[in-house]
């Protein structure tokens, strides 16, 4: 594998990964929510991740592993790897507790309010706030790691397919930076750090990309691709799932959340079509 490929992929993760800051920034000089576009814009990176996972990925992982154990064989492989990258990404999911999951959104608006309106009893303890702000940088974290690989072996095999998946969770990245400003904003009531915490948090895409980098490319090989894409699959689709579309709808109306899924696949097809 060319080192050009690989420092495309990489930059790829990157990107999506600190797009969390954008999220941050907006936190940090924006006065209002405009929940109409972040529910579009959630809807529209859903979209991508799913149709992306179910036409195009799992597609490439079943080839792959066709080509090694045969046609039943593979079939078996790629939907069990794709089913354990949803429990994968389930498990840290659930190991992280809902107060200090990044995934539970929040509008500019509550930053705004600051520690004055927060109970009295949370308000003597600074020490809890604090450790509060810390695990939701940690969480963000977390989550990001898989995504950075998802992100990096996608452009690895496929880099106009990498491009894609990296601005779909640059997408997503950008109200998890929000969220995650506001909790560290009330530990800390400065909202410089909050917004250099929860920036730094998505350098874990990047983290995850070079691990996965170095753990698995010395062993890489088409059994090995098809089970990691098929997984990468599963993870997306749960992202999607679990996240995206109930954040979609949280921030918007129903159907601005839906028509953002439509326009996403549309996109995600028609530029996979250009490809061919």
């Amino acid at each position: 594998m060319d080192t050009q490929t690989v420092l495309f992929a990489f930059g790829l993760t990157v990107f999506a990964g600190l797009s969390t800051g954008i999220g941050s920034a907006i936190a940090f000089f924006a006065r209002r929510t405009n929940t109409k576009f972040l529910s579009l814009a959630l809807g529209f990176s859903a979209g991508v991740m799913i149709y992306v996972s179910f036409v195009e990925i799992l597609v490439k992982a079943k080839d792959a592993l066709t080509t090694e154990l045969g046609g039943v064989t593979a079939s078996w492989v790629t939907v069990l790897s794709f089913f354990g990258g949803i429990a994968f990404i389930a498990i840290i999911d659930k190991f992280v507790p809902s107060y200090e999951n990044p995934h539970e959104m929040h509008s500019i608006e509550e930053m705004d309010q600051g520690k004055e309106n927060l109970p009295k009893d949370e308000m003597h303890d600074f020490d809890k706030l604090r450790r509060t702000g810390m695990f939701a940088a940690i969480a963000i974290a977390i989550h990001n790691f898989p995504e950075g690989l998802a992100t990096f072996t996608a452009a690895l095999t496929d880099p106009a397919l990498g491009m894609a998946i990296a601005v779909a969770i640059a997408i997503h990245n950008i109200p998890e930076g929000i969220a995650v400003s506001i909790p560290l904003y009330y530990a800390t009531g400065d909202r410089k750090k909050a917004f250099l915490y929860s920036f730094l948090s998505g350098l874990s895409e990047p983290v995850g990309a070079l691990i996965g980098y170095l753990v698995l490319m010395p062993f890489f090989s088409p059994t090995l691709f098809g089970v990691l894409f098929a997984g990468v699959a599963g993870i997306m689709v749960f992202i999607s799932f679990d996240e995206l579309l109930p954040a979609a709808e949280e921030f918007g109306e129903h159907h601005l959340s839906v028509y953002g899924l439509i326009a996403g696949m549309a996109v995600m097809a028609l530029s996979l079509l250009m490809f061919l």
